[in-house]
């Protein structure tokens, strides 16, 4: 049973992967952890607790980081709604936020559970640096960590076209993220935005989901509606791109990954052209020591099932 913290800035995908681990039967969600990034974060907390509501079950929110540790750069409403899911107009009924720092609640399950969680970052890492410099002893306390962010080969998704959006929106944090994990021995479970656009999701597999006609199922119809215009628009295909979806299925599954490499990775902070760019250590030729497994490929068929299987 994987027991997750998802720290997310909902969003159109990140719903969806929420979703896929709400169905999942070896999965619970111990806790979701609000951070800004593609939208503010009273938008994010807000569709947090949206999608709690659509899940149907009783799962607490924490607020975290509304701002980037040091510069704002850009966020992602053009893409996903100025709302973040889809400007549809949802509004939670009851549910409220907690209290707690989402950063503080991280640290306080660590610690009353260590070894037992699995961190599931699928937004900017804000909230993780932050909790990293209150408990620089943190990476050892948890299951496992899996991030959706990055472009490993510099074909990114930003203005800064050599970054993906999660590490460009907050560069400094992924910097601490990454040098901590390096520094614990450890290796982060890496999604990046370039094995998103490997499994890309026809739009005939998505017109199936729609079919099956569930709450869950046109709940993501009309979230994802804006966000399907952007990639026909703008992108010139006729797909989706699930990137936070992916994260989680590896989350969940992880034998469901059928290549990765392990190599030390790197967050460019200064460049004029390459802030926010993950840098690969691909001919390990740095000496510095590996903290990334960089997954390649995956099993699309069971990727398929598992997105499929959170809508119904």
């Amino acid at each position: 049973m994987e027991k997750l913290i998802i720290d997310t800035d909902p969003g159109v995908d990140d719903a969806e992967a929420i979703l896929m681990a709400a169905a999942h039967p070896n999965a619970t969600i111990a806790a979701i952890l609000a951070v800004g990034g593609n939208v503010g974060l009273a938008h994010t907390v807000r569709n947090a607790l949206t999608i709690v509501e659509a899940i149907g079950q009783d799962i607490p929110v924490y607020a975290g980081c509304d701002k980037p540790l040091v510069i704002f750069q850009e966020d992602a409403a053009f893409v996903h709604g100025q709302d973040g899911l889809g400007d549809v107009g949802f509004v939670p009924k009851t549910r409220q936020a907690e209290s707690e720092h989402a950063a503080l609640a991280l640290l306080r399950m660590a610690n009353e559970a260590p070894g037992e969680y699995t961190l599931v970052a699928i937004g900017p890492l804000t909230n993780i640096a932050v909790a990293l410099k209150l408990d620089p002893k943190l990476p050892e306390k948890l299951k496992r960590f899996v991030v959706m962010g990055g472009a490993v080969t510099a074909h990114g998704n930003t203005s800064n076209v050599s970054a993906e959006f999660n590490i460009y929106h907050d560069p400094e944090a992924a910097h601490v993220v990454f040098e901590a994990w390096e520094a614990y021995g450890g290796l982060i479970e890496l999604v990046d935005w370039e094995a998103t656009m490997r499994h890309g999701i026809p739009e005939e597999v998505i017109q199936t989901w729609h079919a099956l006609d569930t709450p869950k199922s046109r709940f993501y119809k009309d979230i994802s509606a804006k966000t399907m215009e952007f990639i026909r628009k703008y992108m010139g295909r006729t797909m989706m791109f699930g990137a936070d979806p992916l994260a989680m299925a590896v989350a969940l599954e992880p034998d469901i990954v059928t290549r990765a490499e392990v190599r030390h990775v790197s967050v460019e902070l200064t460049g004029m052209y390459t802030r926010g760019q993950t840098t690969t250590d691909w001919g390990q030729r740095n000496g510095r020591t590996a903290n990334t497994n960089i997954i390649l490929e995956l099993d699309t068929d069971r990727f398929f099932a598992l997105m499929e299987q959170g809508l119904r």
